[in-house]
């Protein structure tokens, strides 16, 4: 059985994204992925590298503002290389993110994701659950709690640190990683099987 490795690219500004990049990771090894955590503020020749080498590849940024952050927006753009050399073609993507708002206008930020990876050629996948807490049944303790579909999409309160990162959002993200790494495996043995 083939291992994928699964890269986790992403900015965080104030601890929370952090967070959920970890719970990523952990969903990612528990499915038995090789996992690199690469934040893009800081990104260094050798994890470029990395993230070439990785089967997927999942974006995180808190929204401000509408959008990614500015330093994921730089990352964004210093991708350019692998566009034009079509490095990361047929890779896996996927994305999380984090506001201080129940909405926050987080679904930009994951709609942003989904763009650059069709830039360059990647495979979205999205999160694969229903929405949580939508009915007198339900509770906020329901994994997508907010009802996103295109990723995992996580509430913080604004007055508190990476601390405040609610539960369910930690467990809806770690689904996500656990959802790319055995998407990552199934593509990799229907290669195996094509070749």
């Amino acid at each position: 059985m083939t291992t994928p490795v699964v890269s986790i690219a992403y900015h965080s500004g104030f601890g929370h994204t952090a967070v959920l990049a970890e719970a990523v990771r952990a969903g990612a090894a528990a499915a038995g992925a090789t996992v690199h955590l690469i934040k893009v503020d800081t990104i260094t020749e050798e994890e470029w590298e990395l993230l070439d080498a990785s089967d997927a590849i999942v974006f995180g940024s808190p929204t401000y503002m509408g959008t990614a952050s500015g330093a994921f927006h730089t990352f964004a753009e210093s991708t350019s290389k692998r566009f034009f050399s079509k490095a990361w073609q047929n890779k896996l993507a996927a994305g999380f993110t984090n506001s201080a708002s129940k909405s926050g206008d987080k679904l930009h930020t994951l709609q942003f994701f989904t763009v650059l990876a069709a830039q360059l050629g990647m495979h979205w996948v999205n999160l694969g659950l229903q929405p949580g807490w939508n009915a007198t049944t339900a509770s906020e303790n329901d994994l997508n709690r907010l009802g996103f579909f295109l990723g995992a999409a996580a509430q913080s309160n604004a007055d508190q640190g990476a601390e405040g990162v609610h539960k369910a959002d930690v467990e809806t993200a770690a689904h996500l990683g656990r959802r790319v790494a055995e998407t990552a495996r199934a593509f990799a043995a229907g290669r195996s099987a094509a070749a």
